[in-house]
């Protein structure tokens, strides 16, 4: 199961989702109006980090039922 391609993209885009979003923390923390910008910023790439994320592992999940596995 863990050499499968399609779950370590998953869980691969499931770690950079908690990388930017500890990075928007961190910058929003900072303040300011640039830490403001950049923090809204890095919370826009984590939705669609997320959404990457959600996709691929659905995507696993289906093709694992497909197979039987």
């Amino acid at each position: 199961m863990t050499d499968d391609p399609l779950l370590l993209a998953g869980l691969i885009a499931c770690a950079a989702v908690l990388v930017v979003l500890l990075l928007g923390i961190n910058s929003f923390r900072r303040g300011g109006t640039d830490g403001s910008k950049r923090s809204n910023k890095l919370m826009q790439w984590r939705i669609g980090l997320q959404f990457l994320a959600i996709v691929l592992l659905l995507a696993f999940v289906f093709f694992r039922r497909q197979a039987g596995g």
